[in-house]
Parts: structure tokens; sequence; C-alpha cells
């Protein structure tokens, strides 16, 4: 339920301001109030929605927003990265690589959701080899929010396979050990997905 109105909410079908009403909200996808009300609690502890005194309310992502969730993702996955390739045997790169190997075959059968699925899971991988339990369950707390956010932009590339492209550039790096090298192409790749929210954001 919070995945499908947080689809609405950051694909713009939800506009900034919206109130949302749990019975109309209930009526119109076909369940009880419950996961309704559960899934508007979420949503506001991710700042897309807020309370107010009338009801709750779609707040939805400013440019102010997607810099936060961007600022935040890389530095906590720029730290992963680095825990990750302090403690990783070359083993240990297999999840990541299949990841890599699944984005690829998405990409080119042209399957948005397989892809933005493989990329999350490519990711992920940074945070589990990092070792730092903390700070994985961050990113699983955020890790929705960028799930929505790769379906929508990447529903509006035509080509995936330059992004797949930058991954295997990130992983040949994280193998190598070069750690600077690492985080810069970290940086440049999220620098990339925050541009392009923001461009889909502006349609």
């Amino acid at each position: 339920m919070a995945h499908s109105l947080r689809l609405l909410i950051i694909g713009g079908e939800l506009a900034s301001g919206t109130h949302l009403v749990e019975e109309s909200l209930a009526e119109q996808f076909g369940v009880s109030r419950g996961p309704i009300r559960d899934a508007l609690r979420v949503l506001e502890t991710e700042g897309l929605l807020e309370s107010r005194r009338r009801g709750v309310y779609v707040t939805g992502l400013t440019d102010a927003d997607v810099d936060e969730l961007y600022s935040l993702r890389e530095s906590m996955e720029s730290l992963a990265v680095r825990l990750a390739m302090r403690g990783a045997s070359e083993g240990d790169w297999a999840e990541a690589a299949e990841a890599l190997q699944g984005m690829r075959g998405a990409a080119e059968r042209g399957d948005v959701d397989a892809f933005s699925r493989a990329d999350l899971d490519f990711h992920s991988g940074f945070y589990r080899l990092s070792g730092h339990r903390r700070l994985g369950a961050v990113w699983e707390q955020y890790r929705p929010t960028f799930a929505v956010i790769l379906d929508v932009t990447n529903a509006r590339d035509r080509d995936l396979l330059p992004a797949v492209a930058a991954h295997a550039d990130l992983l040949t790096l994280a193998r190598s050990g070069d750690e600077d090298a690492a985080v810069a192409a970290l940086a440049d790749h999220l620098l990339g997905a925050r541009h392009r929210l923001r461009a889909a954001l502006h349609r």
C-alpha cells in the first residue's frame, strides 16, 4: 500500500497539497482503512506527507528534498563503499557482479522494473559488505523511496545500457582497492541520478 501511494506521490499524480482521506483511499484501493493508515504513517516518516490539524496532506518532493535525499545517500554510501573495500575479498563481490548481470539483461530486454530491482540490489551489496549494521538499517529505511525514484527516472530513459556501464566501472574500481577513485565514481553516478530526478519532477 505504501509503495502504491509512494509511486503516485513521487510520480506527480498526487500533487503537493493534496488532502488524503483514509476512507476515500480505502475505497479507491479496495482495502480496509487499517493498511491505509499504516501506509500514511510510513510515508510521513519518509517526508512525503505531513499531518496538519485537518488531516494528512501530500508534501511531495521539492528540489530541496531531492538534494537532501541524495546528499544523505552519498554520505552513507561513500562510507559503505570504503568499509566494504577494506573488508571484502574477491569472492565477496560475486553478489554485486550477479546484480550487474541482472541489470544488463533487464536493459537489453527493456524491463525497467527488473532493472530497478537489480540496481538497488547492486548498491545494497555495499551496505552488506560494509559490516556496519546501523548504516545498513538507515539504508533499508530509505531504500523504498529510492526504489520508486528509480521507477520514475528509469521509465524516462530509452537506453539503460549506459547506466549498466557506469555500474560496471564502479564495481571494477571497488575491486581494485582504490577507495578515492571508487568514491569519486559513486559521487558522479549519484549526481547524475539527482539531476535526472529533478528533470523528471519538473516535467
